[in-house]
């Protein structure tokens, strides 16, 4: 065979592209290749050994992904007021159940009992030490004989008992939590960061009888609500851990029943239920789900995806492991847990991409990590996601080392992520790392960046189970027709309703089913969404420009020394001004490397470190182009978090804007009346 026959064969056999090919051409020697040559000896070796290069090269070389869909349309117009659903769909039905016989989270589990038996399900671990692991087999015996006991204290087998949960996470919480699934009775998780008046609207609201609890200490905070006469329907305390009989006849003196977890474990079996759903509430913002039989339980955001993940991990027979150690030290910890997925939120993934940039400090070492880089994200842009390329082995390997070495893929949502943090981390950490955004109305997440999209600055395309649309909302100047609006949600994922509370679902909820999320969005040509504005809190200045406080919040957040920060303006005011709360684990380093020396107190009252810190957060909204009138112009630095102990957070762990304007109303006077004179 002609030696360029040859070539062309392997091209077409192997797949090559033009651009390929021309590189295995420049490989070549200078060869005469007409119709008939003569080779010697030693350039038949020559050719014997390239084309064992060759073939090496093909058989080793990285395949790029697959994407699902064409990553150019990754969602499709229906006819339904100018929505969109996902381009993965053959038509206009919504994805609502991935296994035909898995609909419940009672389901799921079953579905992984019958893949796993006898294989582990839950473990935990302390610091250093090896995970101790509970099989599926008797993760379920424990679940419905705990069931059983829940029974026996009077909980009705019926979606409207209440069964409330106020615990860390651990196995005993799973199992609890299953025990409420086998019998249709629905969870309430209760967590410290609700605050005692949120607590009490909860126990009150869902009319809870039964609690159970991890430790005493918990257990006496609801105690001491019933003994004030605030939550007259508690009951009943189940406890995790021992309990002291001090605390057994401080209960029985309000008719409060203290109960060991085992207590309520007896060994009679029960028929398991089928059908069941679960509801939680957030305070004020209380809701239960229901479609159909699909039902998820409502949690903070952060918790909800959580949750959701856990249990979407039993579907497939997966073991879930709880970390039990001071959860400061788990980063520290993570490289002997060599996780393969990483549920993330945006600040977290900041502080690595800062660590790792903070640690780099030579030009050259800075200019080999630039150029590593940019050749893994040239291997991102055509579809290759990998951590064994020579790049990885030389500069990422003790990055991807500190994360356990085995990441596989990880999710980040709940907040914006810098495009730049996102396309660095991609290339860096090796591994697929996809971004969603979503509420806790519509299940957490309502779209999720697909695979083999290597893109940044958007949130992916509707998920299969949900048809995404933007309205008009005039008075900000988006408009439906040019692709912007409030973005809408429905489908089998968005809920039904606020818990005994018609008022808030008709303002959630339109009469055609659609949830509005107060969030502006924006359709992009390739069929995914971007964030760009929030509709709810818009006010004012004087000179009629309208402001959208939370999206320039979102955009400080990215400043290294800012953990919270609160922006502030009004008609009367031409400029904005902020309440800022400096990172404490950063802040006091931070401004040592400006020169400036002091405890986080001292350094929060330094009005030259308040200067560098608002030149910071300037040029973060220059690089995310805010507008001129977009950016505050003065700040005060407090050295307190917002919490909802402290009443400057709601539940949900949101500004209570009004509430923190009143807080704040002398500095924010002081500040305008310093810019007037």
């Amino acid at each position: 065979m002609h030696f360029q026959e040859w070539l062309w064969s392997l091209r077409s056999s192997a797949g090559l592209k033009g651009s390929e090919l021309e590189d295995l051409w420049s490989l070549l020697p200078s060869l005469p290749l007409s119709s008939s040559f003569s080779l010697s000896p030693s350039s038949v070796l020559g050719l014997g050994a390239l084309a064992s290069i060759t073939a090496y090269w093909l058989v080793t070389r990285p395949r790029p992904m697959r994407p699902p869909c064409d990553l150019k349309a990754q969602s499709v117009a229906v006819n339904v007021s100018e929505a969109r659903r996902s381009a993965i769909l053959k038509d206009d039905t919504l994805l609502e159940f991935y296994y035909d016989d898995t609909r419940t989270a009672y389901d799921m589990f079953q579905r992984g009992l019958m893949i796993s038996g006898s294989g582990p399900c839950l473990g935990f671990r302390k610091p250093g030490q090896p995970y101790e692991w509970i099989s599926y087999t008797e993760v379920a015996e424990q679940a419905q004989v705990l069931g059983s006991g829940l029974l026996a204290k009077g909980c009705q087998p019926n979606p409207e008992q209440f069964v409330g949960i106020y615990a860390q996470n651990r196995p005993e919480w799973i199992i609890s939590e299953l025990a409420c699934y086998t019998y249709s009775m629905a969870v309430v998780p209760l967590y410290d960061t609700l605050g005692l008046e949120a607590m009490v609207h909860i126990l009150n609201l869902a009319e809870i009888s039964v609690v159970i609890c991890d430790r005493e200490e918990k257990a006496a905070s609801l105690l001491e609500n019933k003994e004030k006469g605030t939550t007259p329907k508690l009951s009943c305390l189940v406890l995790f851990n021992d309990f002291s009989q001090a605390f057994v006849e401080r209960a029985k003196s309000c008719e409060v029943e203290v109960l060991k977890l085992e207590q309520l474990m007896p060994p009679q079996p029960q028929d398991l239920a089928v059908v069941c759903f679960t509801s939680g509430t957030t305070g004020t913002g209380s809701f239960e789900i229901q479609q159909d039989d699909v039902s998820i339980s409502y949690l903070p955001l952060a918790h909800m995806f959580e949750r959701m993940i856990q249990v979407s991990m039993f579907c497939y027979g997966a073991r879930v492991g709880f970390y039990q150690g001071d959860i400061s030290l788990l980063m520290d910890d993570i490289k002997t847990l060599k996780p393969t997925f990483f549920p993330v939120v945006p600040r977290l993934l900041n502080r690595i991409y800062d660590k790792i940039l903070g640690s780099v400090t030579s030009p050259f070492r800075r200019a080999l990590l630039n150029y590593a880089v940019k050749r893994k994200q040239a291997e991102l842009s055509s579809g290759v996601v990998r951590n064994n390329s020579l790049w990885d082995k030389l500069v990422f390997n003790k990055i991807q080392e500190s994360l356990g070495g085995n990441l596989r893929f990880a999710l980040t949502a709940s907040a914006p992520i810098s495009p730049a943090v996102l396309s660095f981390l991609r290339a860096t950490l090796g591994c697929l790392i996809f971004e969603g955004y979503g509420q806790t109305e519509c299940t957490a997440g309502c779209t999720f960046s697909m695979p083999g999209d290597c893109s940044t600055g958007h949130v992916g395309a509707p998920l299969p189970c949900a048809m995404v649309k933007v309205v008009d909302i005039p008075e900000m100047n988006y408009y439906a027709k040019n692709g912007e609006g409030e973005i809408c949600i429905r489908g089998p994922s968005v809920f039904r309703g606020y818990l005994r509370d018609p008022e808030k679902t008709a303002e959630a909820l339109d009469s055609d089913g659609w949830l509005h999320s107060g969030d502006v969005g924006q359709w992009l040509q390739n069929g995914t969404l971007r964030i760009i504005d929030r509709k709810k809190h818009i006010f004012k200045l004087a000179q009629g420009e309208y402001i959208a406080p939370e999206k320039i919040e979102n955009v400080y957040m990215r400043c290294v020394p800012v953990l919270q920060v609160f922006v502030h303006g009004d008609s009367l005011q031409s400029y904005l001004i902020g309440i800022v709360v400096p990172d404490p684990e950063v802040f006091v380093d931070w401004a040592k490397d400006r020169g400036f020396v002091g405890s986080y107190e001292e350094l929060c009252q330094n009005p030259d470190v308040k200067k560098a810190v608002l030149e910071d957060m300037s040029a973060v909204g220059r690089e995310a182009r805010l507008n001129s009138f977009e950016q505050v112009k003065d700040l005060y630095l407090h050295p307190e978090m917002f919490s909802v102990a402290n009443g400057l957070l709601t539940p949900t762990l949101k500004s209570r804007r009004a509430d923190i304007r009143r807080h704040f109303q002398e500095q924010i006077s002081s500040m305008y009346s310093k810019k007037a004179n």
